[in-house]
């Protein structure tokens, strides 16, 4: 036995489970196919967006209030800045899903927050242009992630902790082992009681019985000039989340006091292999970027400064795939966290440390179980 658990994938959520596991005492070897805190798929974009009132779902705040927990201690560990408060804006109308969510949540679990009616908020956050009808939702507890330093804060973290981590080295296969599983990377075999796989977009493509499961989608994000920076510093401008009809985008403030984040979370098509996964900005690309700004965002200049492609996996429901994937509990699948993974990857990597040490998990994850679609489909 090579160790207790085998992490494949040490981006958003593998990171943090071999952060967890380590802090808890398991012997851990990670597994990553590029370099740590690399910006290739879900984890990279430079900033993701932090909130506590959940427009996907109630039952994630529990989730949301132990993952900010859980950033701090990272935070204090590491001696990295890596959440950066500064409220957090859900902008749309009353009687959508999404805003329904946001506002039910903050009920059922007393979060502090402001709603804020179309004069109320044109003078307390004039940089957004509001249709009629739409509001904002204040969330105080809410502001911006650093991923990359976030990853490798964690990674680096767990290797003071006694992990292992074998980095630009590709796991080509799994096997079931007798009483565990056997991972074979750059030829050489590894034997494991455990093993979790949290490899995002390559998800469907390790394991081809998933694939069905997770469509890998192509994101684009741009960074634009303020007419006045001043207006888009952190303490005045707080990261967003808006849904105006069909344009669902998000941003974030200045953090480097030049340029100022934003991206739609729709998708920029289907990508079949994340290995060919083309990062070149698309006319088309820009054009949806640009329209947005143009529209929403008055006081900056439509034309992106630069723009980047990533992308991540998606399921049919959005909602993550979390959970063991064989009846002996030696495979844990972290995977298809559709584009709003990063914000709770603590907590995620906390789950998984349950589940692998305990079986089970006091957070609520039934809606995320990886056989749902298998029992839909029977």
């Amino acid at each position: 036995m090579d160790a207790e658990v085998g992490v494949i994938g040490l981006g958003t959520v593998g990171s943090m489970t071999l952060w967890q596991l380590s802090r808890q005492g398991v012997s851990a070897v990670g597994f990553e196919q590029f370099g740590i805190g690399h910006d290739y798929s879900a984890a990279g974009g430079e900033s993701r967006i932090f909130r506590t009132a959940y427009g996907e779902g109630l039952e994630y705040v529990p989730l949301m209030l132990e993952s900010y927990r859980l950033w701090r201690e990272l935070e204090e560990e590491s001696g990295n800045k890596l959440l950066h408060l500064t409220g957090g804006l859900m902008i749309g109308n009353t009687g959508t899903p999404f805003m329904d969510n946001v506002l039910k949540s903050i009920e059922r679990f007393g979060l502090d927050h402001e709603v804020l009616d179309q004069e109320q908020a044109k003078k307390r956050f004039p940089q957004h242009h509001l249709l009629q009808g739409e509001i904002m939702v204040l969330d105080t507890l809410a502001g911006g992630l650093r991923p990359e330093l976030a990853v490798v804060s964690a990674v680096k973290q767990a290797e003071k902790l006694g992990a292992a981590v074998h980095s630009h080295s590709r796991v080509e296969r799994i096997e079931p082992s007798g009483t565990g599983v056997k991972v074979i990377a750059n030829g050489k075999t590894y034997q494991f009681g455990k093993v979790v796989i949290s490899t995002g977009p390559w998800t469907g493509a390790f394991l081809p019985e998933y694939k069905p499961q997770i469509a890998v989608k192509r994101l684009a994000m741009g960074w634009f000039a303020a007419k006045d920076i001043r207006k888009f510093q952190s303490d005045r401008f707080p990261v967003y989340i808006r849904e105006s009809g069909e344009d669902k985008f998000y941003g974030t403030p200045t953090f480097e006091g030049s340029m100022v984040k934003a991206a739609f979370y729709i998708n920029y098509g289907i990508i079949d292999n994340p290995d060919g996964l083309n990062r070149t900005i698309m006319p088309d690309d820009i054009q949806l970027l640009r329209n947005a700004v143009q529209k929403y965002l008055p006081d900056l200049y439509p034309d992106p400064v630069r723009a980047s492609v990533y992308m991540d996996g998606f399921t049919p429901d959005e909602h993550a795939l979390v959970g063991a994937i064989d009846d002996e509990k030696h495979i844990i699948l972290l995977g298809g966290f559709s584009g709003h993974g990063f914000k709770m990857a603590t907590g995620i990597g906390k789950i998984a440390s349950d589940l692998i040490m305990e079986g089970k998990t006091s957070f609520e994850v039934d809606h995320l179980s990886p056989k749902r679609f298998h029992k839909m489909n029977a």
